[in-house]
């Protein structure tokens, strides 16, 4: 599509912010109007659209993107959201450790263990920790306990732990994005540490660094607009 507007703004649009393109209301794929609740997000949005050139690409727009994930499929659907999102803690990467290299199980303990227990002193949530891949089963309360806290979430905060949790693997290591106990680099680097250490020796092909890079745009993503949407 190519770019049809030539001024670009931020307006009230009900308790919140819109983007209008020569004062008409941007809207969502879903035709619902893309309006956020604060005028930082809306400019960020409003950011994106102006820096257009030719043809409009909405995959160099990632926050109206997940803008319009909140309100087109999260919102009708926050149930569902909410279930997916909260089923990570049943095998939450942090949880499973590896035995060997001894290398590989001291750099998992130094950098998953404070995150475990930054969730229990935060969420009052421990999770139960063993080695290998085989899932076995949390504490119900503290299942109970996240699945809480994901559906405390609004709309637009829950679109942005949902793709980062899905990038990171992990709630807990989303969670910690969400809550600033973590930055971008930092949740990525704790979500790869495994992969990170295969590298480390063997090196990485074309296609690894680009999956690897696709999850950190996507984490990065998701930390801008919960910095963006505050709380």
């Amino acid at each position: 599509m190519r770019r049809f507007y030539q001024k670009t703004e931020i307006q009230p649009a009900g308790s919140g912010f819109g983007i209008a393109l020569d004062g008409k209301p941007v809207r969502t794929p879903g035709k619902h109007a893309l309006a956020v609740p604060n005028s930082a997000l809306a400019t960020a949005i409003a950011a994106e659209w102006e820096a257009q050139h030719g043809d409009v690409r909405p995959a160099d727009m990632p926050m109206t993107r997940l803008a319009s994930i909140a309100i087109d499929r999260v919102r009708p659907q926050r149930g569902l959201i909410v279930q997916q999102i909260a089923a990570y803690a049943g095998t939450d990467l942090v949880c499973y450790r590896a035995t060997h290299p001894p290398e590989l199980a001291a750099r998992q303990q130094m950098v998953w263990q404070p995150l475990l227990d930054w969730a229990v002193l935060r969420y009052d949530a421990p999770l139960v920790v063993t080695s290998g891949v085989i899932p076995i089963a949390q504490p119900a309360a503290s299942l109970e306990a996240f699945a809480g806290v994901v559906a405390a979430q609004d709309d637009l905060a829950l679109a942005a732990l949902h793709l980062a949790t899905g990038a990171c693997g992990s709630l807990v290591i989303a969670l910690a994005l969400r809550e600033r106990r973590l930055d971008a680099a930092e949740a990525f680097a704790a979500s790869q540490l495994d992969e990170s250490f295969q590298i480390e020796a063997w090196g990485e092909d074309e296609e690894q660094v680009a999956r690897r890079q696709a999850l950190g745009d996507d984490i990065a993503t998701a930390a801008r607009f919960l910095a963006l949407l505050g709380g």
